[in-house]
Parts: C-alpha cells; sequence; structure tokens
C-alpha cells in the first residue's frame, strides 16, 4: 500500500484536474478488473464483473482530487493572489512550499501585519517575480497550485505527508481490487473527482452504476490529540465503521453487517460519529432511486495540512472488511 501511495502522492490533482492521477491510477488497476472507463466529470470507473446472472452492483469509492489554490491575479510586484479551492486552513499552509502544474515553485506566505490569518483574501504567493511581467512569463490566471507533495515512514505502520487526503483511500480500493479474487456480484471501483468543492463527482457515477450497495472509503478525524473535541476513533485502532457525519446518516442495516463482519473476521474496527464534514457518502446515498450507502474511513490527524498522519494498519483493516462485505453479498 505504502509503495502504491509513493507513486501517486507526487502527481497534483487539485479539483477539476484529476486526469493525470487517474490515468496513472488507470495503468495499475487495469490488471486486477475486467474494464475501466471515464465519465463527463472524469470520474474513472473500474469495473470487475461479477459471476451471477443476476448480480448486484457494487460501489466502491474514494476520491482522487485534493485541495489547492487558483491564481486570480498577479500584482504589479510579481506576487500572486490566490483563492482556495477546497477546504484550506490558511494558517496551517501559511510559510509552507507550493508548486504550479506547471512546475513552478513558490511560496505561500500572509501579508505583513495580517489581521485575519484565515482569509484568503489576506494571503498571496511569492514566485521570486519581481515585475508582473516577469511573473506572466510563469504564471496565468486560472493556474493551480498545491503545497508540495510528501509521504514519510514513522513509527510502526504510521505515516505522515499530504495529500493522504484521499490517496489512502485510493490506495485501499487498489488492494480490495488486487486482493478480490471473484464476486457473484458486480464491483464497481470508483475514483471519484471533485469531492473536495462539493462531492459532487461521485453523485454522477453512482447515477451511472446505479449501485444496490456502496462503500466510500476516505479519511476521518479522530480524538486521540491534546485538545481534541471528544470522538470515538483514535488512529491504530481499526476500520472507522461510519454512522453519521454532517451530511449523512448512513444505511442502519449495511453500518450493522459491517460490524457483524468485523467481529466474525477478527478485523479490528471503531464506530465514527463525525460532527462535522461530510464525504462522497451522502452524494451517492441520494443518487437516482437512492442506495444503500455507508463508509469505511481512514482515521487521520491533522486533515488538511502538510503533515497528514495516517496508520496504515487502519486503512489494511478497510480493505480486509470491504472484502469481507463483499464475499458476504
Amino acid at each position: 500500500m505504502y509503495n502504491f501511495l509513493k507513486q501517486l502522492i507526487g502527481i497534483t490533482s487539485v479539483s477539476g484536474r484529476e486526469a493525470e492521477l487517474l490515468e496513472k491510477i488507470r495503468t495499475l488497476v487495469s490488471p486486477y478488473v475486467d474494464e475501466c472507463s471515464f465519465d463527463n466529470l472524469g470520474n474513472l470507473m473500474a469495473l470487475k464483473k461479477g459471476t451471477d446472472e443476476n448480480a448486484k452492483n457494487i460501489m466502491l469509492c474514494a476520491h482522487a482530487d485534493e485541495i489547492g489554490f487558483m491564481a486570480t491575479y498577479i500584482e504589479d510586484n510579481g506576487y500572486v493572489r490566490i483563492a482556495p479551492i477546497g477546504g484550506i486552513n490558511f494558517v496551517s499552509a501559511a510559510y509552507s512550499k507550493v508548486v504550479f502544474e506547471n512546475g513552478t515553485k513558490g511560496v505561500i506566505v500572509p501579508e505583513s501585519k495580517c489581521s485575519d490569518g484565515k482569509k484568503a483574501d489576506n494571503y498571496y504567493v511569492d514566485i521570486g517575480a519581481d515585475t508582473k511581467k516577469s511573473a506572466e512569463k510563469k504564471i496565468k490566471v486560472g493556474d493551480v497550485a498545491v503545497c508540495e507533495a510528501s509521504v514519510d515512514k514513522l513509527m510502526g505502520k504510521r505515516i505522515v505527508g499530504r495529500p493522504l487526503d484521499d490517496r489512502i483511500g485510493c490506495a485501499v480500493l487498489f488492494d480490495i481490487a488486487r486482493n478480490l479474487t471473484e464476486s457473484k456480484n458486480n464491483v464497481w471501483f470508483v475514483f471519484s473527482t471533485q469531492e473536495e468543492v462539493g462531492c459532487r463527482g461521485a453523485k454522477t457515477a453512482a447515477n451511472k452504476i446505479v449501485p444496490d450497495y456502496a462503500l466510500v472509503f476516505d479519511v476521518t478525524g479522530t480524538g486521540d490529540t491534546i485538545g481534541a473535541s471528544p470522538m470515538a476513533v483514535k488512529l491504530g485502532e481499526g476500520a472507522a465503521v461510519k454512522i453519521k457525519d454532517a451530511s449523512v446518516i448512513c444505511d442502519h442495516e449495511t453500518v450493522e453487517t459491517l460490524i457483524e463482519l468485523a467481529k466474525a473476521n477478527k478485523i479490528p474496527y471503531q464506530c465514527e460519529i463525525l460532527t462535522y464534514g461530510g464525504t462522497d457518502t451522502s452524494s451517492i446515498q441520494v443518487s437516482g432511486i437512492g442506495a444503500r450507502a455507508a463508509a469505511l474511513s481512514i482515521p487521520s490527524r491533522y486533515i488538511h495540512s502538510s503533515v497528514e498522519m495516517v496508520d496504515l494498519k487502519d486503512a489494511e483493516a478497510c480493505r480486509d472488511l470491504a472484502l469481507a462485505f463483499i464475499n458476504n453479498n
């Protein structure tokens, strides 16, 4: 799983610009599925056909996009003004190195004597240019950038870097495809677009697939850091079976089945109730005529920062529990 992550981590994939990353994933996942296709929103949909004549559709989904910045204006002195794409924590992003899609590098900094460290209007990117004309040789309005990517091993199976949200979910999907020999049902592996800006891609993919069941793989918060709000999710304690978040109440029957399967197969799990945020689960649940949607979340500390931290044991538990669910249906 770590090796898969390393192949993806350095490919910029800001919401709406996921094509390069998804083409890379397509080449990696193709040997383990029967067919791959893209829809008009750019979602990668990889299908492993079921053996049953009346096969159901099981949709597994992880988003391929990441948060980032878009150049909105270039000052006369060469500084690049930016707008956020997705939920940017500007306090966390301040003084980070950034890289644009064309390889141009810079640093994101707040204005001197900045009065509000949370507002995008108070930040700019310095690419080292001294005039607007010199900056325009490298950057144009509409170009996108991300904080520099990285992934490193820590103690045990814990890793740190960005954008683990949600490359770790993509890695789980890949590992499921690699370990799934066959299924009586159709299993769709969806690497979705534009989750960070409104869970858009997953909705169009689900409208096409019309899933009977859906599992979403994304990061979730934890309650195990100093000063954290109470939450029954900890790093290293297993797959987080989502019960609800601010955008969705997961299908109760599917949640109960996942918990029973985890117990029966001795797969470490924990129950997730997130009081904020949301994932593609919400869009899939209400697509078409509706789907029985649930989520297996990967606990993560410091989400949407340059030091997102996950434990690969949790990701492996998500993989194992998903395989048990597929084999149970």
